[in-house]
């Protein structure tokens, strides 16, 4: 399955905890004024890549605690990014997905794409950057409104359930 790239990170301490793989993918319809990575909103931008080799770029690293998809976003993407959440799961790995769009957004979408990517999700950064509530002192985000969701427990709970307050 094709997926557009815009970067990849091999050993992020940043985008999650423990050891990382930050796959950046490319597009963003949220155009958040401050994004961090204006770059990747282009939906044409980019380098294009296989799943499976994703997939093998993760098996190379043997340190690797996780992966975190970012962007861009990821759902712009959700079905090549479902697969490659997949695929870290299947090699034993954690997921992490950041997200302009809130955990009840995407929830309300019929798309089975969005819906495959959600429950292959661990963790979830929800809710688009806003400088006006951009603070330094957050672990894992920007702004003061996202959310880090524990997706695990909220699927257990069926309550939103935070991870990091």
């Amino acid at each position: 399955m094709k997926i557009q790239i815009a970067s990849i990170v091999n050993d992020s301490i940043v985008d999650g905890l423990g050891i990382r793989m930050a796959i950046f993918t490319q597009g963003c319809l949220h155009h958040c004024p401050g994004c961090h990575n204006p770059q990747t909103h282009p939906l044409d931008g980019g380098t294009e890549w296989d799943t499976e080799k994703l997939k093998e770029k993760m098996q190379e690293n043997p340190l690797l605690d996780g992966i975190t998809l970012t962007g861009g976003d990821p759902f712009v993407q959700p079905g090549p990014c479902a697969q490659v959440a997949k695929d870290a799961h299947a090699l034993g790995l954690n997921v992490w997905t950041y997200t302009g769009y809130t955990y009840e957004e995407l929830r309300m979408t019929d798309d089975p794409d969005v819906k495959a990517l959600l429950d292959e999700t661990d963790v979830l950064i929800d809710g688009r950057f806003y400088q006006s509530l951009r603070s330094l002192e957050l672990q894992f985000r920007g702004s003061k409104n996202q959310r880090v969701i524990d997706m695990n427990e909220t699927r257990k709970t069926g309550t939103v359930t935070l991870l990091l307050q």
